[in-house]
């Protein structure tokens, strides 16, 4: 994926869709007054910022239809007293940064080198990025004190539709179908969530819990929580369609950029099609 503004964007969009879908928790761990925590992947940092102070972030307005009290409710999570790291591969985190919170550049699958473990390990959005993920997780146990806690919140981006309204013929299904099954080949697992129970569990982490959650693509749901997220969910996948398929589809499927671009086409006919009841976990 590329790192200009306009992913930049699209990652605070997706931040805003979790933070709805999990009822604006930050952590669904019951860690209490962690002293030190690690965001994995940290992206633009939103999430540290957020965890790290009484300030939620909100960089844009979505001129979407969007139920403003459950777009702009306040933060449930401040820790201004903790300290905060954030990683990432890129520096594209904000300039200005409270004192509790730092970044730094560094590549999640290479060796740890903190000098002290953490009260909480936390990562999320990984999909399609780590090549070897049992690796991840011996070492976020390695750096987990003793009595602390690591969270992992992940997709599975196989898209599906309980109602049946989601035909293999389709162009999106097409679409997701290959661009999977691309990433796979570039040995990226583009769907992690179902096995981070079994990889934490095989890492030693003791007393793992798991849950899933259901993330509609469009305001299609009935349900007015679940219309919001399916809102916002709708906007970071239109957003990220071209970057999420270009490089995979030219580069290594050998398609051209005309082939892709007509795909597409279809495809966002697809994904604004309220008869269409997709989603992913």
């Amino acid at each position: 994926m590329p790192n200009d503004e306009a992913e930049q964007d699209r990652l605070d969009v997706t931040h805003q869709k979790l933070r709805i879908l999990l009822d604006n928790k930050l952590l669904l761990c019951p860690v209490q007054d962690p002293k030190r925590v690690l965001d994995v992947g940290t992206g633009t940092g939103i999430w540290a910022i957020e965890y790290g102070t009484h300030t939620h972030l909100n960089r844009r307005t979505i001129a979407y239809n969007l139920d403003p009290l459950t777009a702009s409710h306040p933060p449930g999570d401040e820790h201004p007293d903790t300290e905060i790291i954030g990683t990432d591969l890129s520096p594209t985190q904000p300039s200005w940064i409270p004192p509790n919170v730092k970044f730094e550049v560094d590549d999640c699958e290479e060796p740890w080198t903190f000098q002290e473990k953490f009260d909480v390990v936390h990562a999320r959005y990984l999909a399609a990025a780590v090549e070897n993920w049992p690796r991840l997780m011996a070492q976020a146990l390695q750096f987990t004190k003793p009595g602390g806690y690591a969270e992992f919140q992940d997709y599975d981006l196989e898209y599906y539709a309980e109602d049946g309204t989601l035909g293999q013929d389709l162009p999106i299904s097409r679409w997701i179908t290959t661009l999977l099954q691309a990433s796979r080949d570039f040995k990226r697992d583009p769907c992690p969530g179902p096995k981070l129970e079994g990889w934490m569990r095989d890492a030693g982490f003791a007393d793992v819990h798991a849950t899933r959650y259901k993330i509609p693509i469009g305001p299609w749901p009935k349900d007015k929580h679940l219309k919001t997220i399916g809102a916002w969910n709708l906007v970071q996948i239109e957003e990220g369609l071209e970057a999420f398929t270009l490089r995979l589809f030219t580069q290594l499927l050998r398609w051209s950029t005309e082939e892709v671009q007509a795909l597409l086409a279809n495809v966002r006919k697809n994904l604004r099609d309220p008869k269409i009841h997709a989603q992913f976990d």
